[in-house]
């Protein structure tokens, strides 16, 4: 299996130059130990969980630091407490904690442990039930960049007939599902050609029985590609599409993987996020004594920010057919300088040109 690509752009150059500076001001052995407690997922699910360990992975192997994870047996804000008192416990120091379901956790621990520094990556103050302390740190991501990214590159590689197929409609896959049709919308027009997307929610975020059901009636209908937004549940749109030849979009992490082995590979792109090298960013500054400079903060960070988000460009990752490197880049550029704006907005449907039908199915 070839090596699964996570970094972004010039993120993996962003990753290789943290994990080597590391503190040469107090010995590793004195600041403690790195842990990652997952949220409902496991450290090897293709998405959220794993690329936030392999930040810790990086981190730790190439400064020495000793690492490891705790999974919660059960879905509960107790449980992943249970698991962050373990680790307490057991000498961390540093805990990274992935994904919103940690907010009403992080409210909690951050008072009982003090002393502890705590990442949250896709928490928001909206998540917590208390406000953000000096030894924790949380962000989010603008994914409605990475959606538009996405939605506009499969456009312009020719699709026509497009799906979105979410997890829980949270804010984060929300941001992802309104960005995508954004960008289709935008290409469609610089295009001049007629498209047609299916979108809906899957209310959970692994897939199964009833959502493949769902997906292989949208390919078989004429949906050509899929975006599946939402941890585990892009099993069901993978199934579904390799029964009539159809393709689908990643979230998150650089998915091409998923599609190894297959008949064909199906993962045309991945909308992804920077967890890896976020996960190292901040575990460097706290290891270089400058949580200061981030602790009691909830950030967003977008493009204008760094690269935070995009597509995968790497080897076999870039499977497009017509959309080039160079258009990819005068977008991610128009992105970063504000000549191409995106609304984040959740709470209303976007609105989309004459050259756009989006069908909403419950």
């Amino acid at each position: 299996m070839k090596k699964k690509v996570l970094s972004l752009m010039l993120a993996s150059a962003m990753v290789m130059s943290l994990v080597a500076c590391g503190s040469a001001e107090t010995p590793a052995e004195e600041k403690g130990k790195i842990a990652l407690v997952t949220d409902v997922g496991t450290i090897d699910d293709e998405s959220f969980n794993q690329a936030s360990w392999e930040g810790v992975v990086q981190y730790g192997d190439a400064n020495g630091i000793e690492y490891t994870y705790y999974q919660p047996i059960e879905d509960s804000t107790e449980e992943r407490i249970n698991q962050i008192d373990l680790a307490v416990s057991e000498g961390a120091s540093v805990i990274v904690l992935p994904g919103y379901l940690f907010g009403e956790t992080l409210s909690e621990v951050q008072a009982t442990y003090p002393d502890v520094r705590f990442i949250a990556l896709d928490v928001s103050k909206g998540d917590m039930t208390a406000p953000i302390e000096a030894n924790a740190y949380a962000c989010t991501f603008s994914e409605e960049q990475a959606g538009y990214l996405a939605g506009y590159a499969a456009v312009k590689d020719g699709y026509t007939k497009l799906g979105f197929l979410g997890g829980m409609a949270v804010p984060a896959v929300i941001r992802y599902g309104y960005g995508y049709i954004q960008g289709i919308d935008a290409a469609a027009q610089e295009l001049g050609v007629d498209v047609e997307v299916k979108y809906t929610y899957g209310g959970q975020f692994q897939g199964d029985a009833s959502i493949t059901a769902k997906m292989d009636s949208w390919y078989s209908e004429g949906t050509e590609i899929v975006f599946a937004c939402g941890g585990g549940i892009y099993t069901s749109a993978l199934e579904a599409a390799l029964n009539y030849n159809g393709m689908i979009i990643g979230v998150d992490v650089d998915q091409y993987s998923v599609g190894e082995g297959k008949a064909y590979n199906p993962v045309l792109t991945s909308a992804m996020k920077g967890l890896t090298a976020t996960v190292v960013d901040k575990l460097d500054t706290f290891y270089k004594g400058e949580w200061d400079t981030i602790g009691g903060q909830i950030q967003n960070l977008g493009l204008a920010d760094g690269d935070y988000l995009g597509l995968p460009t790497d080897g076999d990752s870039w499977a497009f057919k017509t959309y080039t490197k160079d258009d990819y880049n005068a977008q991610l550029k128009s992105i970063k300088d504000g000549s191409i704006t995106i609304s984040n907005d959740t709470e209303n449907q976007p609105t989309v040109s004459e050259k756009t039908t989006v069908n909403y199915i419950d």
